[in-house]
């Protein structure tokens, strides 16, 4: 990795004291978008979810936690696990992404993602970088990585060296909490932990142009927010344009359409 981009990497994150957190993006006077639930399918309620990603009529997911880590083939109408290869105990698994033939897959404090055939699960690699592994995606050229931050980072899927990295902002303020990550159309939609928000966000410029409110879906939906944790989990079908959103453990995950609420009272 260049010294010179990792060191310029670090020097922004650090730089962000004042940050926009969960909170206070709620808040924060940007685009807001509701949602409405097209389909509702089943979803293990012991997956921690860190990944999403559909892909050829299934869903591949990761979950994480040590000693609970995977990476999964999931049929969408059933939920069932059709696949799963388990991690070693040692690492706690994050965000995935496709490239080409192959799932990547990083982990959270252990500096280090894996290479997975879609086909089979079966591991053919692994890397190394100096962050925190969050969220992933591709914009079909690079690797779009999350480590928590404000920054997203661009890794060549080819050595996985770093590019580059953007600061995400929202009305001029870095926005940190970016987790797991989905490209659609030309925007990095981006979980913001700990919360129901996504953000939409441009790659050209790091600017939150949008937001998702997502925090009635589980209310509307009947499920008790006590036996689960927060949305993580985001995954597109270009296709047939479907949005696909869930969370860590939970027993559903829904494919939304979203809703202008510009003009509007919004939901929850």
């Amino acid at each position: 990795m260049p010294l010179v981009l990792l060191a310029a990497a670090l020097a922004m994150s650090i730089a962000s004291a004042e940050r926009l957190d969960a909170d206070s993006f709620a808040s924060s006077p940007i685009k807001t978008y509701g949602y409405r639930i097209i389909n509702s399918y089943p979803h293990d309620p012991s997956a921690f979810t860190q990944g999403l990603v559909y892909d050829n009529g299934v869903f591949y997911e990761g979950t994480g936690l040590y000693g609970q880590s995977s990476l999964r083939r999931v049929d969408i109408q059933s939920g069932r696990v059709m696949d799963m290869a388990r991690l070693e105990d040692e690492f706690f698994a994050e965000g995935i992404t496709i490239w080409e033939e192959s799932i990547i897959q990083l982990t959270w404090q252990s500096f280090k993602g894996f290479v997975w055939d879609k086909e089979n699960l079966s591991r053919t690699g692994s890397f190394i970088y100096q962050t925190e592994g969050w969220g992933l995606t591709s914009d079909g050229e690079r690797l779009i990585m999350s480590d928590g931050s404000d920054l997203l980072h661009l890794l060549d899927p080819n050595d996985f060296s770093l590019l580059g990295s953007i600061r995400v902002t929202a009305n001029g303020e870095p926005v940190r909490g970016l987790n797991e990550l989905e490209y659609v159309n030309g925007m990095i939609y981006a979980n913001l932990w700990p919360s129901n928000w996504i953000a939409i966000i441009s790659l050209d410029t790091g600017i939150v142009t949008a937001r998702i409110n997502l925090s009635s879906i589980l209310d509307e939906a009947g499920i008790q927010k006590k036996k689960v944790d927060v949305l993580n989990g985001i995954a597109y079908d270009p296709i047939d344009d479907r949005l696909f959103v869930t969370g860590k453990l939970w027993p559903r995950l829904f494919q939304i359409e979203l809703v202008d609420l510009s003009d509007r009272a919004g939901r929850g």
